[in-house]
C-alpha cells in the first residue's frame, strides 16, 4: 500500500473517533453536578431554589460549603476528564481544546436539563488546569491583584481568567490554541452577561 493509501485508511479510522470524542465531550459537560448533589443529598431541585442556577455558587448559597465543594469539584472534573481522554487517545492540543469547548457548551446548554445549565467556570478551570497546570498560579496572582480593586468576586474571577490565553501565548502555544481558549472565555463571558451588567455600576 502506498503512503497516500495508508494515510487515507488511517483517516477513516481516526476521524470517526474524533467526532465520537466531540459528542462525548458535550455529553460529559451535560452532566450537571449541582442538580445531582442537591437531588441526592437534599432531595431538592436546585432549578427551583435560590438563583435557580445549577452551578456551585447557588448550591453553596443554599446548603453551604459541602454542597459548593462537591458541585465545584464535580463540574471541574468534567473538564479534566475531557482533556485526559483526549490525551489518552493522543489527540492534538487543538482537538483537546475543542473538546473542552464542547464540555463547556454542554455545561451551559445541557441536553439533560432542557438546555438550561450553569455558567461554565468550574468546567473551564478544571480543563484548563489539566491542559496546562502552570496557569494555576497565574490565575491566583491575577485574582489577588484584581479583587482588592474591583471588590467583586465574580468580576475579579472572570478578569483573572483572561490571563490564561496570555499565559499560553508567553509559553509559546500556537495562535490556534490561544484563539480557542479566547473563544471558550467568550462563551463564559456571554453566560455571565447579566451578572456583569449588574455589578459594573457598583465598581
Amino acid at each position: 500500500m502506498t503512503l497516500a493509501g495508508k494515510l487515507i485508511e488511517t483517516a477513516k479510522v481516526v476521524i470517526p473517533i474524533v467526532w465520537l470524542y466531540f459528542v462525548c465531550a458535550y455529553l460529559i459537560g451535560s452532566i450537571m453536578c449541582g442538580y445531582i448533589v442537591l437531588k441526592v443529598l437534599y432531595r431538592q431541585d436546585i432549578r427551583q431554589l435560590g438563583s435557580r442556577n445549577v452551578g456551585a455558587r447557588n448550591a453553596g448559597t443554599l446548603h453551604g460549603k459541602t454542597a459548593f465543594i462537591l458541585t465545584f469539584l464535580g463540574d471541574a472534573l468534567k473538564g479534566v476528564l475531557v482533556i485526559v481522554i483526549a490525551r489518552f487517545l493522543h489527540f492534538s492540543e487543538h482537538i483537546q481544546l475543542i473538546g473542552l469547548a464542547l464540555a463547556v457548551i454542554g455545561h451551559l446548554k445541557p441536553i439533560t436539563l432542557k438546555f438550561k445549565g450553569g455558567k461554565g467556570i468550574s468546567t473551564f478551570i478544571g480543563g484548563g488546569l489539566a491542559f496546562q497546570p502552570l496557569v494555576a498560579p497565574v490565575i491566583l496572582a491575577a485574582f489577588s491583584l484584581l479583587y482588592p480593586w474591583i471588590k467583586s468576586f465574580t468580576l475579579a474571577g472572570l478578569a483573572a481568567l483572561l490571563s490564561i490565553p496570555a499565559c499560553l501565548f508567553i509559553m509559546q502555544y500556537d495562535w490556534i490554541s490561544c484563539t480557542l481558549v479566547v473563544g471558550i472565555l467568550l462563551l463564559i463571558f456571554l453566560a455571565h452577561a447579566e451578572n456583569i451588567k449588574e455589578r459594573i455600576p457598583h465598581l
